[in-house]
């Protein structure tokens, strides 16, 4: 069954390809462009069975910071060939929503020859091809995000320039082997049953499980899916029937799926329905965008910052309880509106301190004046009373002088009657 899936596979990724008119790889001149793939790579493709020119496909996992590469083998299904940890990655887990909110793209995205770069301020880059057929029906926009060198992101996955010399190599191979186009999976981490059940409150949870579709549709069969939008939304491996099209906003038209692919897919989401039923606890998430709203702020702020204004040295970002959450410390002044900002900010700091101040001296001088005023006043402190010490020992003597006379006139009664 593996094989008939594989086989229907090629089929829907052959009708993705077709019709490429780009310029070709061969116009490529850069040395660094051109450097070939190290000897231990190409002796692991060797051992899988895959040649130097054959199709790739990379997959992007956001959370776990790895960019990997896929080639395919002669039994038409492809396998990971390298990994690599991003260098820098900007924005938050979740989608790209609007030019200028920092967050790199997720999707399934298209790289054709045209869109590779080897003359790059980045050292070596290659265009993913966002905005795609998805964003564009949902209103979504930006430009130029990138895989390139130099360890720099806003929006782009930034590799070293080692890296992407290698990465670079993978694709630019697989053009001159013939492929027409590549695809760019980006996912915000690896769509495991766990880590989907981390994110189930999180407000970006419906577009993951649309795209987790297509990430099972490949773990399936190992072959890149066929991609469509129709309804503002992914559908994958779909052929329309009657000659119909996908309309990206209009209603999805009558289509068909191969039978094997149906069956697998049932048999691996039961598995995973299972697995996320029982899911519980792990990692903690971690920061996500907050829809359209954030986008815009963050948009806002970047405007700010690429307009030379002095703006807190990261972006704003929305909380859940609708709040926005500004840094205090502000970012680098490396324009003339910049310092312009920057000098009446420490203007106004600088009148604030002197009024504070006044109103301290004020205060303190009032004090003063109100204690120089106050009367001196003594206090006579009144002698105490003198303690009765003689009592006692005056009731001692007087005590025995009392005994003594009792006994004399004991002593006299008793002589009167003769005792």
């Amino acid at each position: 069954m593996i094989a008939n899936i594989a086989r229907a596979g090629l089929l829907l990724a052959a009708i993705a390809v077709a019709g490429c008119s780009e310029s070709s790889v061969t116009d490529f001149v850069p040395q660094h462009a051109n450097r070939q793939l190290p000897p231990k790579i190409l002796a692991e493709m060797k051992a899988k069975g895959m040649s130097r020119s054959s199709p790739v496909l990379a997959r992007v996992f956001k959370e776990e910071g790895k960019l990997e590469v896929w080639k395919q083998k002669t039994n038409g299904r492809y396998d990971l060939i390298a990994a690599y940890d991003i260098c820098k990655i900007s924005g938050k887990l979740g989608p790209k929503f609007t030019e200028g909110d920092r967050q790199s793209p997720e999707g399934f995205y298209t790289v054709r020859p045209g869109q590779m770069n080897p003359n790059s301020s980045y050292h070596l880059a290659f265009n993913i091809g966002y905005p795609n057929t998805y964003d564009r029906a949902n209103g979504r926009t930006g430009s130029n995000l990138m895989v390139h060198g130099a360890c720099s992101s806003s929006g782009c996955f930034s590799m070293t320039d080692a890296q992407i010399e290698e990465i670079y190599a993978f694709a630019r191979d697989a053009f001159k082997g013939g492929q027409t186009e590549f695809q760019v999976q980006s996912y915000p981490f690896r769509m495991t049953a766990a880590n989907m059940a981390r994110y189930r409150s999180d407000p970006n949870y419906q577009f993951w499980a649309m795209l987790k579709e297509g990430y099972d549709h490949f773990e399936i069969t190992k072959v890149p899916p066929k991609v469509d939008v129709c309804e503002k939304r992914y559908i994958f491996n779909r052929i329309p029937e009657g000659g119909a099209t996908f309309n990206p906003t209009g209603a999805c038209p009558a289509y068909t799926q191969p039978q094997a692919l149906q069956t697998a897919y049932q048999s691996y989401k039961s598995k995973y329905d299972s697995a996320f039923a029982s899911a519980s606890g792990g990692e903690a998430p971690k920061p996500t965008i907050a829809g359209i709203k954030e986008a815009a702020i963050v948009s806002d702020w970047t405007k700010k910052r690429a307009r030379g204004e002095r703006v807190p040295i990261e972006p704003p970002s929305l909380n859940h309880d609708g709040t926005v959450t500004v840094t205090d410390r502000m970012g680098r002044i490396d324009s003339a509106e910049g310092r312009r900002m920057a000098a009446l900010d420490a203007a106004e700091a600088a009148k604030k301190k002197a009024a504070e101040e006044k109103v301290a001296a004020a205060a303190a001088a009032k004090a003063a004046k109100l204690a120089a005023q106050q009367p001196v006043v003594t206090a006579t402190v009144p002698s105490p009373e003198p303690v009765a010490t003689e009592a006692p020992a005056q009731a001692a003597q007087a005590a025995p002088a009392e005994e003594g006379g009792a006994a004399k006139l004991k002593k006299r009664l008793l002589g009167m009657f003769g005792s």
